[in-house]
């Protein structure tokens, strides 16, 4: 175990909101907030109290859940790996597994019964799929973590739901348009999830849990996630054609992710644990990445 993971001098209940801090991974409230804020603003055309609570949820109750919930059951494989114990996640000790679990659904629950009483009946369904993704990547008897391929379908769906929930919450219409952009969203999401299952192969066979990394080993998965990026590109530059302003030039975004993991394209199982260096430079590019995208998106605000 990490000091980062254990109770401090400051007390039992310091310590477990230390742990509950780390578990729900603050450099990554941003990327499920995000999503969420931008379509339900894009289809809602305005600033409101829903939009406000959405944002919310979805910044730090979201991210506990779906996290801390990993944490606690992948105690046995976290103890093994060095890369956990700091702002890639908590070592969570068993003592604390019980409090974190209430804390981490807990939470979730004022936020989810105000959100269901004030949307359509369309977003209650986009909301359960997307609570159920986060239980099921982790939960004992489910673990869709363990299920190749579908590990990184249900990662994706972590990230992509939250823009879904967004514009079904604001009753914008599932356009042509919005569906190619989820798709390549939805891309880029296995795209990412692949390449950063890639340098816990090692520490994943040890404990005997299966990844779409472990099935088809580094070189593959690595290329996998390459041709994955360079796909959502495509998508996005299909989008290009009919659109005016600097949106037009969304499609070269994917292409900083894709030239990030073709570092490693020759990466073997032996050293798959050297492309823990892209995964970190990948964090920080999700947040240039995102500053470009709200520039985007302002550009598409304002055009008439």
């Amino acid at each position: 175990m990490t000091a980062a993971s254990l109770p401090t001098h400051a007390g039992p209940a310091a310590g477990l909101a230390r742990a509950l801090l780390i578990s729900s991974r603050p450099l990554s409230w941003v990327n499920t907030a995000y999503p969420f804020a931008a379509a339900y603003l894009l289809a809602a055309g305005a600033v409101d109290w829903r939009l406000a609570v959405g944002t919310l949820f979805f910044l730090v109750p979201y991210n506990l859940a779906m996290y801390g919930t990993n944490d606690v059951f992948d105690y046995a494989s976290d103890v093994l790996n060095p890369r956990k114990g700091g702002a890639e996640g908590a070592v969570l000790p068993p003592p604390l597994h019980r409090a974190a679990l209430a804390w981490a659904w807990g939470g979730c629950v004022p936020f989810v019964v105000v959100l269901v009483a004030a949307g359509p009946p369309a977003s209650w369904g986009v909301l359960a799929v997307s609570l159920f993704a986060v239980a099921a990547y982790s939960v004992p008897g489910l673990r869709f973590k363990e299920r190749p391929v579908l590990d990184s379908v249900t990662s994706s769906t972590h990230f992509v739901s939250p823009a879904v929930y967004g514009m079904a919450l604001a009753g914008g219409a599932a356009t042509p348009i919005a569906l190619a952009v989820l798709g390549a969203f939805f891309l880029w999401g296995m795209a990412s999830h692949a390449f950063g299952a890639v340098q816990d192969i090692g520490p994943d066979r040890e404990a005997g849990i299966g990844s779409i990394a472990t099935l088809f080993g580094a070189r593959a998965t690595v290329r996998l996630a390459v041709a994955g990026y360079l796909v959502a590109g495509v998508l996005l530059l299909a989008l290009a054609g009919g659109a005016s302003g600097p949106a037009r030039f969304a499609a070269v975004l994917a292409l900083p992710y894709a030239a990030s993991s073709a570092v490693f394209w020759n990466v073997t199982d032996d050293d798959a644990g050297r492309t823990r260096s892209g995964w970190r430079r990948f964090l920080w590019l999700n947040y240039v990445t995102g500053f470009l995208v709200t520039l985007l998106l302002i550009s598409v605000w304002m055009l008439p």
